[in-house]
């Protein structure tokens, strides 16, 4: 189907979008009051189910971070064995051969260290790109009211900067949590082997740690999920003022432009700085809790040795294995800031990922067949919201072949009533039907691949002209597309171009005027060849010579299909079969051009309207 899922309403009835612009609400309003995350083990859980699916890579890491903490636990015993036995004994030649062997397995450590880092950067940047997989097709799976009632930046957000920040933490983080799990348990085995007593003096600061850390860590991560949620907005802003510099600059605007930047700016640099700071104190404070456990080591040792309860060597060994014991909770507190933050953006990427999709209702038992193009809407009743309804008990039948124009003032419904029939939102109470089959029934990929969809707001997409026309029916063969660019009389202004169908075009087609991306437009439904088309006033950015050749394709093309046409210049729609008149969500008048205007009602009001104002614009009275 084509151009649906770029659909800007013109109508007034569309879904209500949230504030852009100027005097736009700050984040607060958008998010709501910042929360603690719900459960943050849950979420890593969930992000060590993606790394699970690395299993050889995880395996490989994990035998080489078992091979480097076992490297690591050596070091410091066999300085307590230089000590005992060459150090006080004075045997310089032992004590050097030892020295050579200790440096040949902190070389041997550093080349596991490495490895540890080359295997857990594929590790890491696999899992990443299986995640923002993810979340790309979540983000293709959800219903347009998701798109249409929410703004697109911060969105944008969770899928870039959120994702880039578990990048990094499982990048730099998860092998760091494998050595310090096995250097905590091998540390405390050297321990316990070497001195129980001592051992006993170095865990009894271990509880004091803990705690801090847990206190700092519940106030620092709503911190940093409230950080990410205005980096969110912040990128919303920036993504709307961009769109709309035309906007901008017409109403001279910069300045508040720049002064409602500067707002949101601020908020997002006071919830920063606060993450920031109270995150900052986890490593001052175990820093100072290493150090008493230190002092009280090298004190109890020390007199242990004066009484020679112990030796010189073990001392020696035991306060490295202290440090090492020591040096793990150190190193998650230096992470401490971006493990907060990766844990805080997880979660705002698994939200998308557990929002229910647009097809979590279809079933295998769903109706896919071929369309003829008989629609019936049956007091059809629906609004985007339920305090404020949109259509009320609207009916009608459109028989296959047949053109329906809905005409009507602003905020009518007449957008509400393509939304109902694409299913892009589903209706409150009544019942759509096509071919007799309610609507619901239909499978909804099979139903829009009937569908061709013409927008007013004409949408090209990055890539070459062919490639857009294509679009419309991707196994189309270049003979396919050049002649439906001819039936839409698009093919004069592409061979005038210097590339011809071969041009690329830029972001959102900025090197075409709107009239030819218009043309692209028509020319990609024309390929699609659907069962029912839905035109909205498809030709009003064209020239008045040009839609002359555009509208006779359209009816060479609307020949045998289902039309539905909105239209804003009634005098083209003179000929439609049928002529639904909405009003505040009714439809209060349905007949033929002919037949309405003898009727002298709301029609006839509309149309009589509508030409004074062109004859008055032409200076004619």
């Amino acid at each position: 189907m084509s151009d649906h899922a770029n659909r800007t309403h013109r109508d007034a009835s569309k879904p209500p979008n949230p504030p852009i612009g100027f005097g736009r609400p700050g984040p607060g309003r958008f998010f709501g009051p910042k929360v603690r995350p719900q459960n943050g083990l849950a979420t890593i859980k969930r992000l060590w189910g993606y790394l699970g699916r690395q299993r050889s890579g995880m395996l490989i890491a994990t035998l080489l971070t078992l091979l480097g903490s076992a490297i690591a636990l050596i070091g410091p015993y066999l300085m307590g064995k230089a000590v005992d036995d060459y150090i006080i004994p004075k045997d310089y030649a032992g004590l050097g051969w030892l020295c050579l062997g200790m440096l040949g397995f902190y070389l041997l450590g550093s080349l596991v260290s490495w490895g540890q880092s080359y295997v857990m950067a594929g590790v890491s940047g696999r899992t990443v790109r299986e995640l923002r997989q993810d979340v790309f097709k979540a983000f293709q799976l959800l219903p347009l009211k998701f798109f249409d009632s929410r703004p697109h930046g911060e969105w944008m957000s969770r899928a870039t900067n959120d994702v880039e920040n578990v990048s990094n933490s499982l990048n730099q983080s998860v092998i760091q949590l494998l050595s310090s799990v096995i250097t905590l348990a091998g540390s405390l085995v050297m321990m316990l082997r070497l001195n129980l007593v001592l051992t006993c003096v170095s865990l009894v600061c271990i509880p004091l740690m803990l705690l801090a850390t847990k206190k700092i860590a519940q106030l620092s991560r709503g911190y940093f999920k409230g950080q990410q949620q205005e980096l969110g907005a912040l990128n919303g802003f920036i993504e709307e003022m961009v769109s709309g510099q035309k906007t901008v600059k017409a109403f001279r605007r910069e300045a508040v432009a720049i002064e409602q930047f500067q707002a949101i700016n601020k908020r997002l640099n006071r919830v920063g700085i606060k993450a920031q700071i109270v995150s900052g104190t986890v490593g001052p404070v175990i820093n100072f809790v290493n150090n008493v456990s230190f002092a009280l080591i090298a004190a109890i040792g020390g007199w242990m040795a004066f009484h020679d309860w112990t030796t010189i060597g073990v001392i020696v060994s035991f306060l490295n294995y202290s440090k090492q014991f020591n040096r793990p909770i150190n190193e998650l507190a230096n992470q401490y800031n971006m493990v907060q933050s990766a844990i805080a953006g997880a979660e705002r990427v698994f939200e998308i990922l557990d929002m229910d999709t647009e097809f979590t209702e279809e079933q295998e038992a769903r109706v896919n067949k071929e369309v003829t193009g008989k629609v019936e809407f049956r007091a059809v009743s629906f609004g985007y919201t339920r305090e404020k309804p949109i259509l009320q008990q609207v009916s009608f039948t459109a028989k296959p072949g047949d053109k329906i124009a809905l005409v009507g003032p602003t905020g009518a419904g007449k957008t509400t009533i393509v939304n109902l029939l694409t299913r892009f939102y589903d209706i409150d109470s009544g019942t759509i039907a096509i071919d007799g089959i309610n609507l619901n029934l239909w499978e909804k990929n099979n139903l829009r691949s009937k569908l061709g969809i013409v927008l007013q707001d004409a949408y090209v997409f990055s890539g070459t002209i062919r490639e857009n026309i294509r679009y419309g029916r991707l196994e189309a063969t270049d003979e396919e597309v050049v002649a439906a660019a001819k039936l839409a009389n698009a093919d004069g202004f592409i061979t005038r171009l210097p590339q011809g169908y071969d041009t690329i075009l830029t972001a959102e087609g900025s090197n075409l005027s709107h009239g030819q991306r218009q043309l692209l437009t028509i020319a990609r439904t024309i390929l699609a060849d659907p069962a029912i088309l839905i035109l909205d006033e498809a030709t009003s950015s064209i020239d008045t010579r040009t839609e002359m050749h555009v509208q006779e394709a359209m009816k060479t093309l609307m020949k045998g299909r289902t039309s539905f046409v909105i239209a804003h210049r009634l005098n083209t729609i003179r000929d439609a079969d049928l002529i639904l008149v909405l009003n505040a969500g009714q439809i209060v008048e349905q007949g033929t051009h002919r037949q309405l205007l003898q009727a002298k009602g709301f029609y006839y009001q509309l149309y009589t309207s509508q030409f004074e104002r062109a004859d008055t614009a032409s200076g004619i009275t």
